[in-house]
């Protein structure tokens, strides 16, 4: 098992698939199915953001992951204190290879790379239905901290 940095936007597009459609699963009304030249055209305009870190998880040289993460710092304001964090925007292991110890691995690479910088905080967030991410980053030991909650008028 290997973790590598990348800014192939391509790879990142097809490995973008089992997360996108485990999201259109759960939740049609918002999120497209998986289309991959529409996915591509995304990450084409990003990858070269040099606020982005893109990495991929391989398995004996093929790509079975990737995860998409920022440094992120935060301004302090009249209401808050400055911090930094590590945010992950994105991260998914190809459904035949999950449970394999791969999204384990892109996370401990993140928490690398945040202590890396000093950053003592890694976030995300999840989509409540999400039972498999939930479980998953409660076993790497996050905590919630924040509810984001919605009405439909």
């Amino acid at each position: 098992m290997k973790i590598t940095r990348t800014r192939d936007s391509e790879l990142v597009a097809k490995l973008n698939e089992n997360v996108q459609n485990v999201h259109s699963d759960l939740y049609p009304s918002f999120f497209k199915p998986y289309n991959y030249e529409e996915i591509k055209d995304f990450f084409i305009k990003i990858i070269d953001n040099p606020e982005f870190i893109f990495l991929i998880a391989e398995d004996e040289g093929e790509p079975v992951g990737y995860a998409w993460i920022e440094i992120k710092t935060y301004p302090e304001s009249a209401f808050k204190k400055s911090y930094q964090s590590v945010f992950v925007y994105q991260l998914s292991v190809s459904a035949e290879k999950m449970n394999k110890g791969y999204g384990t691995a892109l996370m401990n690479e993140i928490f690398t790379i945040a202590r890396n910088h000093n950053v003592k905080r890694v976030e995300l967030d999840y989509w409540i239905q999400n039972e498999q991410a939930s479980s998953f980053y409660k076993k790497l030991g996050f905590e919630k901290y924040r509810e984001f909650v919605y009405k439909e008028i």
